[in-house]
């Protein structure tokens, strides 16, 4: 996936970046056009645009240059980013590849080894054996390697291929998909199917074939679609099976070549076997000599080789296994891949089936083209895996790197240990050398003992004790070369932790060192980003420097204007001249008027007459020319005034602009703050960068230093082992003997440090068991807890099922009710039945009564109404008796019941009561349980303090036990809290049952929190021990069988047997209780007694910490007296050892005193007569001295341990010395680099502050400057002013022209007026009648005139205007500029009073300049105090180092003198020994010597001599001790004198070096800070100088180009005004335009980009949305499909019902019209028949009253004729059957026939003599002759049958055979009926066959004569039944159906 991802985004980056590159290279072009644009457009106005106009284009175009330059830096940036961020990939590219190629080459390396092992083997091989067996050979083995290349190189090709894991998941989805297709297509065929064969069935019937064609319509639809999409399928199918077989033919070609190269190699192999053998075969004689000589010597070279084979292969062995995990790895890889190619050949394999399946079914083609794209995507998934393999294989070589490393460290180590192991056998043989001596001393003694035992026999005991003393110290030898081998351990394992605090130490290094590299990175990247922001700047600097080109050309403008204004003001000047000019002349004119009145008055008064009409004329005209002069006058007025608002739009215009520059200053000042600030913030980050950096450096010096101290440390130790081991063998058997010492007080020690660990131990094991108690307690409350629980839910159970039997017998009371109702209501009924009762017996006494009165006719009925009667009551008593019997069940029942209640009662009542105590109970637990839990809470934390405490004690036992704990308290918390939430208050009432339920399930919900905890806590029980497991499975199998046994009795025993045994569960749950409640106080018992004894623990430990304590302070205190009073203490031991030396003198002079008293008293005794007194006194006195001298020994071995510790001390305290030593010379470096970086920050400080005052000099030399700059710039404003005023008056020459056209045109006015008036008057006094010609002509010309008059003035007007907006711009200008000129001086003034104000800060800072020079002297002169103070210092540091080194030199002869004082110490002792034996052996003599021995006193006398002599050498030799020990003593005291010196000097130093810190740390902040100050106002100061140049230069340059202009334009103004103007608005329009077109362009450009990013963006949004939508359509597509098709199916299903209901409904339509139809014509039929039947009957009636008492005449005849034709013999059996048709009786016949028969024949004949004429004598037929010849009884059965077999016989049907129609009952009915009924049914109802058998006529439906098979009563006719009433003989019988029609007949005849 991830590679999948990577291919995608690499693809969106290259998309991207093509159309990033597009947009780039078309915002290029765009920019490109615009700028052709502009510069045509500014090419085309240049001719024509000012100045003023060009300078502005041209500061576009520099902006434009500016913002593309700025740009193009970006855009070199941006490359130098990338190029340098190609270099880094690319450099680690190369460094992956080196690594690569060096595992290849050290894979090949590896290879070819092995291949040439291989060789050498095959080599030998060939050696040993015949040439053949190795030609055949080498190929195997040369042919395995290649092989196996082949393989893997197959494998990774067959990898590479397309088909991947992914592909097998994504085709195996598809295959599921389809076969779910192919089920639910088939499933649909099926339905289908099924649709069509039951349309099937039902279409024989009915006739619905638009169904069926729209079916078929559908069926083709989807054949045609199914056949286009199997096409498409299969199209899409072949294109993948191209391109899979293109793959695989790949795959093979690949797979075919490399086979073809291994088989190529190998037939070269085995054609350079085969030439090597033939070279052998042909070689000659001396060849295979020298073959043999060269086997020779290669069998030695085997020999060698086989040596280094076999270390190779060790070698090997071990690479082996280093690699067996890497090949493990590969073998997991190579399985996953022969996984992969497994799962890829069931990928073909399932293809196939595919294949096989598509062209099964193929209408989901569409789909598959997604799969297909979805395979091309999971592709890159290989890749993946190839990467990982690759990482796997640098994993692989990372980790064999660090095996080869650690097996040379490993080497080493061993090494190491070897040297350790060979010097500490060295020791132990000079141990053993040492002991060897002490043998032969000890072989000495003996010798002495044995010489000892011949003079004296009574040693032996003290041989034993010597002997016994020997054993002794033979074990403690013993236990001193063990503790030895401990020490040298213990030594070992130090070096061990040196070296890994060494390895510790580098690594801190390396880590420092990465952390230093990282800080340069971050400085680089700092250093980056400052060139940027430096960059940055630069572009703002530039910006500003554009902002002041606008200022400049805005200033350029306005000098522009100013001159425009100047040149308006001269305009304006003209115009009133020009206006006065005017004025005069209107004044003139005026005059003119006067006067020509005067004269038209004088010529009035001459012509009255005649020029009165002319002088109206007149003075019409002068009022027109006045009212056109008043209407010129306001219009002049009106404009003036249009001037004076255009001039005040103007000035406010100018207003506007000045804001405008004023904003654009301040933007620029804002700016250039921004940038500094930014630059001090930067600088600011670089500093604090720097510091970082130096702390960093220190630390890692720091480090450094730490790592040397170390090391020199280490290096001191192993040299003074060194020194130890090189000394010389005295000085080890004097170390040897002091060891021993060392070793007994040692054992001592350890003895006693065994005692308090193992005290401590008990007290540990104390803790733990209390703790496991307590965990125990826990435990079993727990349990208890689980136990009460489990007892309340069973509680709560039992509640439940009493809850049930209530209910019960809740129900069963209720039934008791409805019962009880019942029997009230039989009661009622009872009585009801007894009133009736009692009513039926006071009838029953009336009817009596009435039977009794009435007669015996009516007796019978009476009768049987009593029997009724009777019986009713018998019934009624029966029904009372069962009622009374029910009632008595009912009864019993509810007295049962009654007793069930109360007993169920009682029950509650106890179960309340023991709910009651068991709440109260509960709630006591509780109770108790919170305060157990709130105690034991208590008890834990304490616990846990004190365990706290005994680890900082012992750190060996972890966080085992309080983990546990808290764990399992928790959870008892938490059960005890829910306990205590579960106990609620339960009040066993009717209303409360409910919230019993509520309560239960409540507490379901508990149990299966219970359930869950239970778990978790089972999980910790099995951490438990397996005993206590075992304990409670038991308990709960115990458990378990209890509730199974509760579960059995509920289910099987009844209520009663409930009760009992729940009052025995009672009664065992009491006694359980009672039991929880004595194991709880016994818990409590054992709470307290745990208590007590943590309270003992808790003094114990508080005890142990106050001694700890103590400990600790004396400790501190002896370090303190030590480092104060390290003199004392040398005193100290030194007097001591000189106290004990003295009293061993005392001691040895008084045992000699006393020898001398012994001596005197045996001479005394000698001589003297009287001794057993005297002795025995001496004796006593003797003893006394004994145990004195005993006492004085064991003070003497305190005094020596005494020593000894205090010589341990001594040793540690040196120590101490030492370190303390180290860490001053540690604190001393320290100091001196700090010093160096002080002196650093000093140089650094005095050159800051030199560049400081030459900056300051370079200000002070510009406040000059800009002062000249001032004074020069008010010089050129008077200028200015002096040239304005000189300019102002030279404005008078243009008014010239317009006042000479004006008089011109009223010279030729007033020639016209004089000429007409001359003409007139000559008219007028030639002739009256010209005077209408020339009014005529005077009016034309007036008119003319008047026109004239009107043109001049217009154009008048015209000019007036133009002069009129000339002066209002002049005037405009000229306002603009004297607000200009004030505006400058205002501006100058305000500079002037910053400058001052500068000054004035100037001077300030000049101050502070000099302070800080004074406090920078100040501080270099400390800094020079301060260095003379270190070298002082590291002179003395070096000093005392000196005399450390002394120190310890002296040490160390302290130690030899106090090893020496030890051996003066032990003589001493022996001689007190020896001096004790010897008083024993005076003793022993003095006893001998009373019993008279008196030989061994001499012996005692010289032993006494040879001690004296002894004690005189011990004396001689304590007197050179105690010199030794004085000189010792001196240099003691000289040695502390100069320690003592040392450190006060060291205290001194230090005081000092902190005081100086901290006032270097001031000074350096007062400084920082003042440097700050000053760099903050030298910035200010800096802004302000450069905006003052900048405004003065600015200003200076606008006067100047003022000026010039002015000078140069004022002459040209007049020429190029109007041009000017004109140019103007033209160029104005154009520039606007070309503004707008910038501005088009400008937007069309940012619309077009933001429309490109839009398309893009909408592209991108569109695609995704159309994707999305696209999918999200498929999806609802196939859902609407799906779903449709599931609406078509239900649909289809209803069609074809609604098709069938509608079918049904049109038959049974037609159907009842066809029954409606039958019904009227059965209902006619009926009527018909209903008529028939009426005259049938009618007929019949009269038939049986009129053939009643009558014979049938045809059947008279027949029987007569008969008679006559039956031959004579049987005639009268014929007589006899018609005498019984007749009713004659036999006896009657019997005496008829008896009679003669011939009387009778002839009456016969006689009578029925006339019948012959009826019957006609036909001709006898020969089959006739034949019935002639039978008898008349089978004649007569034949009549009958022929009678009896009707010609129609009707069909009978019964209703029981009434099937509803189209049944197959109905038509089998049909079947069995003849065909005759059907004929006849036919044939009366026409076409239908389906007749109601209810609606058919009389004749159909009831037939007269029941058909044969169809009746009971076989054939027989319905009319002749009522003649078996007339006729009783001849009676119809009913006969089987079995029977036939003779057998009834001779029946018949049988009657």
């Amino acid at each position: 996936m991830s590679s999948w991802l990577g291919g995608l985004g690499s693809g969106l980056g290259q998309s991207l970046g093509q159309v990033g590159g597009s947009l780039a290279s078309l915002t290029g072009q765009i920019s490109n056009f615009t700028k052709d644009m502009l510069m045509e457009g500014t090419e085309e106005v240049e001719a024509e645009l000012p100045n003023a106009r060009r300078k502005e284009v041209e500061a576009i175009h520099t902006i434009l240059r500016s913002e593309n330059e700025r740009l193009k830096k970006l855009c070199t940036d941006l490359e130098e980013k990338h190029e340098a961020s190609e270099l880094q990939i690319k450099q680690q590219s190369m460094s992956y590849r080196n690594q690569l190629q060096q595992k290849e080459v050290e894979i090949s390396h590896l290879k070819a080894r092995q291949i040439a092992l291989q060789d050498q083997l095959l080599k030998l091989q060939s050696a040993a054996q015949s040439v053949i067996s190795g030609a055949g050979g080498v190929p195997a083995t040369t042919a395995s390697p290649s092989f196996g290349y082949g393989l893997s190189h197959h494998a990774s090709a067959f990898h590479d291929d397309d088909m991947d894991f992914g592909d097998i998941i994504s085709s195996q989805r598809e295959i599921n998909r389809l076969s779910n297709e192919v089920s639910r297509l088939e499933s649909e065929v099926g339905h289908w199917r099924h649709i069509a064969q039951t349309s099937k069935a039902q279409g024989s019937d009915s006739s619905d074939q638009s169904e069926i064609c729209k079916l078929q319509n559908i069926i083709k639809e989807l054949k045609q679609n199914r056949s286009q999409e199997i096409d498409n399928h299969q199209h899409e199918m072949s294109v993948l099976q191209n391109a899979h077989q293109q793959k695989l033919t790949e795959i093979t070609r690949r797979h075919r070549e490399e086979l073809s190269d291994y088989e190529e190699r190998i037939e070269e192999l085995e054609d350079l076997l085969q030439e090597g053998g033939s070279g052998i075969a042909v070689t000659d004689h001396s060849k295979i000599h020298e073959m043999q000589k060269t086997i020779q010597v290669l069998q030695a070279e085997k020999v060698e080789s086989t040596k280094k084979i076999e270390e190779l292969e060790d070698k090997i062995k071990s690479i082996n296994k280093k690699l067996s995990s890497a090949e493990n790895d590969r073998g997991v890889l190579k399985k996953d891949q022969e996984r992969l190619s497994v799962e890829n050949r069931q990928l073909l394999e399932e293809c196939e089936s595919l294949k096989l399946e598509c062209s099964k079914l193929q209408p989901y083609a569409a789909k598959q083209s997604d799969t297909v794209t979805e395979k091309e995507r999971i592709l890159p998934h290989s890749s993946s895996v190839e990467e990982e393999v690759f990482r796997l294989q640098q994993a692989l070589s990372d980790a064999e790197n660090e095996i080869k490393r650690l097996s040379n460290l490993n080497q080493e180590e061993l090494q190491i240990s070897l040297s350790k192991l060979n010097n500490e056998y060295e020791v132990i043989k000079s141990t053993a050398a040492r002991d060897m001596d002490l043998d032969s001393e000890l072989c000495d003694l003996r010798r002495n003992l044995e010489a000892k035992e011949q003079e004296l026999n009574q040693s032996i005991t003290e041989k034993e004790i010597l002997i016994a003393e020997l054993e002794e110290l033979d074990k403690q030898n013993q236990e001193a070369t063990k503790h030895m081998i401990l020490i040298k351990d213990q030594l070992s394992k130090q070096e061990n932790e040196g070296d890994n605090v060494i390895s510790k130490l580098k690594k801190d290094l390396n880590d420092e060192k990465k952390r230093v590299h990282q800080l340069e990175n971050d400085k680089m990247n700092i250093t980056k980003e400052l060139d940027v922001q430096k960059e940055k700047l630069i572009q703002s600097e530039l910006v500003v420097s554009d902002l002041h080109l606008t200022k400049q050309k805005l200033e350029d403008k306005v000098a522009d204007l100013v001159d425009q204004l100047n040149k308006l003001h001269t305009k304006n000047l003209n115009i009133q001249k020009e206006n006065f000019e005017l004025q005069e002349s209107i004044k003139q004119k005026e005059e003119e008027l006067s006067r020509v009145r005067d004269e038209l008055i004088t010529q009035s008064l001459l012509n009255r007459d005649s020029n009165s009409n002319f002088k109206d004329d007149l003075l019409k005209e002068r009022e027109a020319e006045v009212r056109n002069l008043r209407q010129n006058l306001s219009e002049i007025e009106q404009l003036n005034e249009n001037l004076k608002k255009v001039a005040f739009d103007l000035k406010m215009e100018n207003e506007k602009l000045n804001l405008a520059c004023e904003n654009v200053r301040h933007q620029l000042e804002e700016s250039i703050a921004d940038n500094n600030q930014i630059s001090q913030e930067k600088n600011a980050i670089v500093e604090a960068l720097k510091i970082e950096k130096e702390q960093l450096d220190a630390e890692l010096c720091r480090a450094e230093k730490r790592l040397l101290e170390e090391t020199n440390k280490y290096e001191q130790t192993m040299e003074e082992l060194s020194n130890a081991r090189n000394l010389s063998i005295s000085d080890l058997q004097l170390d040897h003997e002091h060891l021993i010492k060392l070793n007994q007080e040692k054992d001592f020690e350890i003895a006693e440090l065994k005692k308090n660990i193992k005290q401590m131990d008990a007290d540990h094991k104390e803790t733990k068991k209390m703790l496991s108690s307590s965990l125990e307690e826990q435990k079993q409350l727990t349990q208890l807890v689980n136990e009460n629980e489990i007892f309340i839910e069973k509680l709560k159970e039992r509640s439940s099922e009493l809850q049930e039997e209530l209910d019960k017998y809740t129900q069963a009371l209720r039934k008791n009710d409805i019962l009880r109702q019942t029997i009230e209501e039989k009661d009622r009924s009872l009585g009801s039945m007894k009133e009736e009762n009692n009513h039926l017996k006071e009838e029953l006494e009336r009817l009596r009564e009435q039977q009794s009165r009435a007669a015996p006719v009516a007796e019978p009925k009476t009768l049987d109404s009593i029997t009724e009667l009777e019986s009713e009551v018998n019934q009624l008593n029966i029904l009372k008796d069962n009622l009374k019997e029910e009632i008595k069940h009912h009864q019993k029942i509810i007295e049962d019941q009654n007793q069930s209640k109360i007993q169920l009662l009682q029950s509650l009542q106890e179960q309340k009561k023991e709910m009651d105590e068991f709440r109260y109970q509960h709630e006591q637990m509780n109770a108790t349980h919170t305060q157990l839990f709130l105690e034991k809470d208590e008890e834990i934390k304490s616990l846990q303090k004190t365990i706290e405490q005994i680890k900082t004690q012992l750190h060996e036992e972890r966080q085992d036990v309080q983990t546990e704990n808290s764990v399992i308290f928790q959870e008892t918390k938490v059960q005890g809290l829910n306990i205590e939430n579960g106990s609620e208050k339960h009040d066993l009432s009717k209303a409360e049952t409910e919230r019993l339920v509520k309560g239960i399930k409540e507490r379901e919900l508990e149990i299966k929190l219970l359930n869950e905890k239970n778990i978790s806590l089972t999980k910790q029980i099995d951490q438990l021990s397996r005993d206590e497991v075992g304990k409670l499975t038991q308990i709960i199998q115990q458990k378990d069988l209890e509730i199974q046994a509760l579960h059995a009795r509920i289910s099987t025993a009844s209520y009663p047997q409930d009760v009992v045994y729940l009052q025995q569960q009672l009664q065992a749950y009491a006694m359980e209780r009672e039991q929880v409640l004595a194991v709880l106080s016994e818990k409590t018992r054992e709470n307290s007694h745990l208590k007590t004894e943590y309270h003992k623990m808790m003094d114990i430990v508080a005890a142990k910490e106050a001694a700890l304590n103590k400990l600790q302070d004396e400790n501190k205190k002896l370090s303190t007296r030590f480092e104060s009073s390290g003199q004392d203490m040398f005193r100290e031991t030194i007097q001591n050892l000189s106290r004990i030396i003295r009293e061993k003198d005392i001691e040895i002079d008084a045992l000699s005193q006393k020898c001398q008293t012994l001596l005197t008293v045996l001479q005394t005794s000698n001589t003297e007569n009287e001794v057993g007194g005297v002795n025995s006194n001496q004796f006593e006195e003797l003893l006394q001295e004994r145990d004195k001298l005993k006492q004085q020994v064991k003070k003497m071995e305190e005094w020596k341990q005494q020593v000894m510790t205090t010589v341990q001390n001594m040793q540690h305290e040196s120590a101490q010395l030492q370190e303390e030593l180290h860490q001053l010379q540690a604190q001393v470096l320290v100091d001196s680099d700090n010093n160096c970086k002080l002196q650093v920050n000093y140089t650094g400080l005095i050159q800051s502050y030199e560049q400081n005052e030459t900056k300051l000099k370079n200000f002070g030399q510009e406040l000059a400057q800009v002062q000249h700059s001032i004074g020069q710039l008010c010089n050129t404003k008077d200028l200015l002013l002096g040239k304005l005023d000189i300019i102002s008056p030279q404005l008078s020459s243009g008014s010239s022209l317009t006042s000479q056209s004006a008089e011109s045109l009223r010279t030729i006015k007033s020639d016209v007026l004089s000429e007409s008036s001359k003409q007139e008057i000559e008219e007028l006094r030639k002739s009256l009648q010209e005077k209408d010609a020339t009014i005529r002509t005077l009016q034309e010309n007036n008119h003319r005139l008047s026109d004239s008059i009107a043109a001049s003035s217009e154009l008048e007007r015209k000019e007036h205007e133009q002069t009129d907006s000339e002066i209002k711009q002049l005037k405009e200008k000229q306002d603009i500029l004297q607000m200009s000129l004030k505006e400058k001086d205002l501006l100058i003034k305000a500079k002037s009073d910053q400058l001052l104000s500068l000054n004035e800060n100037f001077t300030n800072k000049v101050n502070e300049n000099e302070l800080l020079r004074q406090a920078v002297t100040n501080l270099k002169e400390r800094t020079l105090i301060l260095e003379m103070d270190i070298c002082k210092l590291k002179g003395e540091n070096e000093k005392i180092i000196e005399t450390s080194r002394e120190k310890e030199t002296e040490y160390q002869a302290l130690q030899e003198t106090n090893m020496k004082f030890s051996m003066m110490l032990r003589e001493k002792e022996f001689e007190c020994h020896s001096l004790k034996e010897k008083a024993l052996a005076f003793e022993h003599l003095l006893k001998e010597k009373e019993q008279g021995k008196t030989g061994e006193l001499n012996q005692l006398l010289n032993a006494v001599k040879s001690m004296q002599e002894k004690t005189v050498i011990f004396q001689q030799e304590r007197d050179q001790v105690m010199l030794a020990l004085k000189q010792k003593q001196m240099e003691n005291t000289a040695v502390q004198n100069e320690v003592q010196h040392l450190r006060d000097k060291e205290l001194r130093l230090n005081q000092e070096l902190e005081r100086l810190r901290n006032h270097l740390l001031e000074s350096e902040d007062s400084y920082t800070r003042e440097v700050l100050a000053a760099e903050d106002r030298e910035a200010k100061l800096r802004k302000k100088v450069t905006v003052l140049e900048e405004k003065l230069v600015s200003s200076s340059n606008a006067m100047e180009n003022a000026s010039h202009q002015a000078s140069l334009q004022v002459e040209s103004l007049q020429e190029q005004l109007n041009v000017a103007s004109k140019q103007r608005d033209e160029t104005a329009l154009q520039l606007s335009m070309s503004q707008e077109q910038v501005k088009q362009y400008a937007l069309s450009l940012s619309n077009l980009q933001m429309v490109l990013e839009h398309f893009q963006q909408e592209e991108k949004a569109m695609y995704s949305a159309e994707l999305e939508k696209h999918k999200q359509l498929v999806a609802e597509w196939k859902k609407k499909a799906e779903n449709l098709e599931g609406k078509l199916v239900s649909l289809q299903e209803r069609l074809d019902e609604a098709n069938a209901a509608l079918d049904s409904a049109s038959r049974l339509t037609e159907q009842l019209d066809l029954k409606e139809e039958q019904v009227e014509e059965l209902k006619k039929q009926n009527e018909l028949r209903q008529e028939m039947l009426d005259d049938v009957q009618k007929k019949l009636m009269n038939l049986v009253n009129s053939t009643e008492g009558k014979v049938d005449k045809v059947l008279m005849r027949n029987l007569f004729t008969g008679h006559f034709h039956t031959p004579k013999n049987q005639r009268h059996e014929v007589l006899r059957l018609m005498g019984s048709i007749l009713g004659i009786k036999k006896e009657e016949m019997e005496q008829l026939l008896n009679e003669d028969q011939g009387g009778v024949t002839k009456w016969m004949t006689g009578w029925l003599g006339g019948g012959s004429k009826s019957v006609p004598n036909t001709p006898l037929r020969p089959n006739q002759q034949s019935l002639l010849n039978s008898s008349f009884s089978e004649l007569f059965v034949k009549f009958l049958e022929t009678e009896s077999h009707p010609s129609i016989p009707p069909p009978k049907l019964s209703v029981h055979d009434m099937k509803p129609l189209d049944s197959p009952g109905r038509r089998k009915l049909d079947t069995s009926v003849p065909g005759s009924f059907k004929d006849t049914t036919e044939s009366r109802s026409g076409r239908r066959t389906d007749v109601n058998p209810f609606l058919a006529p009389r004749s159909a439906a009831v037939p007269l004569i029941n058909p044969a098979g169809l009746g009971p009563g076989g054939p027989g006719h319905l009319l002749l039944k009522p003649i078996s009433d007339v006729l009783p003989t001849f009676t119809p019988l009913p006969v089987l159906p079995d029977n036939s029609a003779g057998v009834v007949l001779k029946d018949l005849l049988k009657q």
